[in-house]
């Protein structure tokens, strides 16, 4: 491969790659695998050489292919770990920057609350669904990528459709209502409020912990502003020296909590009329270990 090969090579996968990574990570739910399927992909892309390169009537669409079957074959891997992980599952999350919030279609299919919505998906239909309902992706496109017939795949996108729909969560929130709720609920949270957590919990609120067997979580959600409202009221006297701050995770405003007792948190919340309906709390050091010593604040 000649120089001027290479560094074309390279420029075209530079411009694709934040599409590349994120259809990888909503397949995957994991960073460090989205990344490994992207180097992957990389990998091929380069090796294909220039005059072969050359030829490829659409490189975008074909890079896609590319990192959606390496996505697909690692997804198979993962859903039989995921069968013996400890406790609940959630994906790895994600930090992102403020811009992220303001695209309401892209912020809502990389946050934890669809993540988990996913999972439910066979690796197949999570596919379709990614490239066409996120992505808008062609179906004869779609069809090469998962090695199905367009047909099949219409069918396959309706059914996963149908299946997120019955099941997403309402994520049409402005951002100033998100913070303010996100500010309400972490000052309850670090001072024990046990009126302050009731009033900013939704009666039907839902808590979800992915310890994975590691840090201490609970293992099984936990249902209603009440059982919520008494996990959470111990924190102050449970933590020790905590430091709290706030940033944009996965296209939403979250949580960062360190406590020198049972080590980091991130939490994502989902806000439906002002007050909070799900809570993810990710403490497996396995996927938080990509955090720095300092992470920079929301503004």
């Amino acid at each position: 491969m000649s120089s001027s090969g290479a560094t074309d090579s390279l420029d075209l996968f530079v411009t694709h790659r934040s599409l590349l990574f994120t259809v990888a990570y909503e397949m995957l739910g994991s960073a460090a695998d989205a990344e490994d399927v992207v180097q992957e992909a990389w990998l091929r892309w380069a090796g294909l050489g220039a005059e072969a390169r050359s030829e490829v009537r659409d490189p975008r669409a074909y890079c896609v292919r590319i990192v959606t079957r390496q996505a697909l074959n690692r997804l198979r891997t993962l859903s039989r770990r995921r069968e013996e992980y400890v406790g609940e599952w959630l994906p790895e999350p994600l930090l992102t920057v403020p811009d992220v919030a303001e695209d309401v279609e892209l912020a809502e299919s990389v946050s934890i609350a669809m993540l988990t919505v996913l999972e439910s998906l066979t690796p197949v239909e999570r596919a379709v669904f990614v490239l066409r309902e996120v992505f808008d992706a062609p179906y004869d496109e779609i069809a090469e990528a998962v090695d199905k017939s367009p047909a099949a795949v219409r069918q396959i996108s309706s059914r996963a459709r149908s299946h997120v729909a019955a099941r997403r969560p309402r994520m049409q929130v402005e951002r100033t209502e998100q913070q303010l709720v996100v500010e309400r609920f972490l000052a309850a949270v670090t001072t024990g409020d046990v009126q302050g957590l009731m009033d900013v919990l939704a009666p039907d609120v839902v808590l979800v912990a992915d310890g994975g067997g590691v840090a201490q979580a609970v293992r099984v959600p936990v249902y209603g502003a009440k059982k919520v409202t008494n996990l959470l009221r111990s924190f102050p006297q449970a933590a020790l020296n905590p430091k709290t701050a706030l940033l944009w995770l996965n296209g939403a405003l979250g949580i960062r909590i360190d406590d020198e007792a049972g080590g980091p948190s991130l939490i994502s919340v989902v806000v439906e009329d002002g007050r909070i309906a799900r809570i993810f709390a990710m403490r497996n050091p396995d996927k938080l270990g990509w955090l720095e010593t300092e992470t920079e604040l929301a503004r």
